[in-house]
């Protein structure tokens, strides 16, 4: 693995589209049949959306209204996945230690995710995306809760797209309760230590049906993982984005994955 800066793509112009169901720009499907023609597009796409606060505060503006804005980008970003062939995405929406995070801002942000999740369910729907949900949920108030566990049933059986939230997470905390769930399979005799591998931890995690990243892309300069995917990011691509999440569209997406296509992934083989 290794890092980079974003660079621009000073030769193609998009517009910036919502998941609401506008009409794609003959721009931006260009765009897209020319990334695809480039190259393999990520299978599997994460990213670290960081950077709502700073964008607020340089506007003078409460925190909060970044977040608002972020929620622009999730839509914006989610589409454009989806219609270049994306099988998963997975967002790192809030961590466990977002949790000591100013009990305003952290009931603000519960209220967004709960109007947010009830607006984009039919969305999710028509797109055939399906949505999935990682963390320590139970944390979660219990209104957010219901609207989580209604849109993930209703969207269970689409197939063009797995949307995975990652809520009350931390790689951490994953691991801690992947290592209990072994513990206590070894304690009861259904696992000799010995057997104890690689998959035997894979399956113990709360990602265990999903693909391990391909590309992780992480806004707002900062080069670090912040407990986000600790065990599945181990050969993964990473890419760092000067933008903050608010501005962070379409655009520096396609950026990101042509990026990547330029990467040679050896898996620690000689290439």
């Amino acid at each position: 693995m290794y890092l980079a800066r974003s660079r621009s793509l000073s030769s193609v112009t998009l517009e910036e589209l919502t998941i609401t169901g506008n009409p794609q720009t003959s721009d931006d499907a260009a765009a897209q049949a020319a990334l695809r023609q480039r190259g393999a597009i990520p299978p599997h796409i994460a990213i670290i959306m960081d950077g709502n606060g700073r964008w607020a505060k340089r506007r003078g503006q409460a925190r909060v209204v970044g977040h608002h804005e972020g929620v622009e980008s999730v839509r914006d970003v989610t589409e454009a996945c989806a219609q270049l062939g994306v099988e998963y995405l997975t967002l790192y929406t809030f961590s466990t230690e977002n949790w000591q995070r100013p009990a305003m801002e952290v009931n603000a942000l519960m209220k967004l995710l709960i109007h947010t999740i009830r607006r984009e369910r039919e969305t999710l729907c028509k797109n055939d995306i399906r949505l999935r949900a990682i963390g320590d949920l139970s944390r979660l108030p219990r209104a957010c809760s219901r609207e989580l566990e209604k849109t993930i049933d209703v969207t269970r059986h689409n197939t063009r797209m797995t949307l995975t939230l990652a809520l009350s997470y931390s790689g951490r905390w994953e691991l801690v309760r992947a290592m209990r769930s072994i513990a206590k399979q070894v304690k009861n005799g259904n696992l000799p230590p010995e057997s104890i591998d690689e998959e035997a931890i894979t399956g113990a995690l709360s990602t265990s049906d999903l693909p391990d990243p391909d590309l992780l892309i992480r806004t707002g300069g900062e080069f670090r993982v912040s407990n986000f995917l600790l065990w599945q990011l181990a050969y993964t691509e990473l890419y760092v984005a000067d933008d903050y999440w608010p501005s962070f569209r379409r655009s520096r997406l396609y950026e990101a994955i042509k990026d990547y296509q330029g990467r040679d992934r050896r898996y620690g083989r000689v290439g």
